[in-house]
């Protein structure tokens, strides 16, 4: 599919008069320069941190760029280096209902969620967006990477970033109309490495200029994702069997097992070829991991589910492009909407696919929509 020629004034941090734009500032350098850029543009800027934790002292300091105390002073001295105003929300009680505990409900249940994704769906681009328009705002900025642009049809599209090494497309693929209306990402369309990208901040005089990025999961203090399940779910041991069956070993909670994880499964014994087994299926019902052979994870097909669209439906049958992962390659597919559902063939077989993962559609650099993936067809039967 083809999509309109897109029209790269469209944006609304280019747009004819001045906005007035909430600027969320994580503390990072991308939001302060984000920030900087959409003021500098004549906009009417306001900064705002969000309190994403009601004990953030737990969080971890540091290079974390997005919830510790220390990240909201570094965003506040920012705003003021920049000259605008700035306010702290909290939004504690929200995070850790949409995005928290989603993210501890998933992996109950067997799946594999993006919290990033989860994030910007329920908290930046609907409680922040919700109430920035609540008090007259045109716009919310973000340090993303990615880009809103208009065709010649007149209608918003999403976009890939100008750079494809630093495009966030993928955790933005939950956006909305309505939400893309009002998003802006003044740093789309830097064609810059990081390193240019921080050497603007410094020559803006903002301090976060060599701050590290922010890594992992925010919400989980020192990285230990299966600590942190574990201290909310319990240890219930279980099973690790083969293909046929046969118990291999065991383990202490389906829920710190990834579909397509190699390493720590804990097996007592070799495979009788002597290669690596992966983790091809987690069953919350019995509490049991199945593993195998590397082969054994190719998938051909999935049926995904709570479809969201960026812009108007797909109607029928289309071939696409589809981005699996933050941090994925793109693989093609074909995909046709069938009711609630998104059915989706991929055109050479893939690997590490794992329910309640995003699938996200593009036609070429223009975001389609995502939808999360539900179940998964493979090479081998019988998984």
């Amino acid at each position: 599919m083809t999509s309109q020629t897109p029209q790269r004034s469209a944006g609304p941090e280019q747009a004819a008069r001045p906005l007035r734009v909430l600027a969320a500032m994580s503390g990072g350098v991308d939001s302060a320069v984000a920030a900087a850029r959409a003021a500098e543009a004549g906009h009417d800027v306001t900064g705002v941190h969000l309190a994403l934790s009601a004990n953030p002292q737990s969080f971890r300091t540091g290079a974390r760029g997005c919830c510790t105390i220390e990240d909201s002073r570094d965003a506040r001295r920012a705003a003021d280096v920049i000259g605008i105003p700035f306010y702290v929300w909290d939004l504690a009680d929200r995070f850790r209902e949409d995005v928290v505990e989603d993210f501890i409900a998933e992996y109950e249940a067997g799946r594999t969620p993006n919290p990033c994704l989860r994030c910007n769906e329920k908290i930046k681009f609907a409680a922040l967006l919700d109430k920035a328009l609540a008090l007259g705002f045109d716009a919310v900025c973000t340090g993303h990477y990615a880009q809103v642009i208009v065709n010649g049809n007149g209608d918003r599209e999403l976009h890939r970033a100008a750079d494809m090494a630093k495009d966030q497309s993928y955790v933005l693929g939950v956006l909305d109309d309505r939400q893309l209306a009002h998003a802006m990402f003044p740093l789309g369309d830097t064609e810059t490495t990081k390193e240019e990208i921080r050497a603007e901040a410094e020559r803006r005089d903002l301090a976060v200029a060599k701050k590290p990025d922010s890594h992992d999961i925010c919400f989980i203090a020192d990285g230990d994702t299966q600590g942190f399940l574990a201290d909310r779910l319990g240890k219930a041991e279980g099973d690790i069997v083969d293909e046929s069956g046969d118990k291999l070993g065991t383990h202490e909670g389906a829920f710190g097992y990834t579909i397509g994880q190699r390493k720590g499964l804990r097996i007592g014994r070799p495979a009788p070829d002597g290669k690596p087994r992966y983790v091809l299926d987690i069953s919350p019902v019995d509490n049991t991991v199945t593993v195998g052979p590397v082969e054994a994870l190719d998938v051909t097909a999935l049926t995904a589910i709570k479809p969201r669209w960026c812009g108007a439906a797909p109607s029928g049958p289309g071939t696409y492009t589809a981005q699996l992962r933050a941090h994925g390659g793109e693989t093609e597919v074909s995909a046709e909407l069938a009711g609630d559902e998104l059915q989706v063939r991929f055109t050479e077989a893939v690997r590490g696919v794992a329910p309640g993962q995003a699938i996200v559609l593009y036609d070429g650099t223009r975001v389609v929509g995502s939808a999360t993936i539900a179940t998964t067809e493979r090479v081998t039967a019988g998984v």
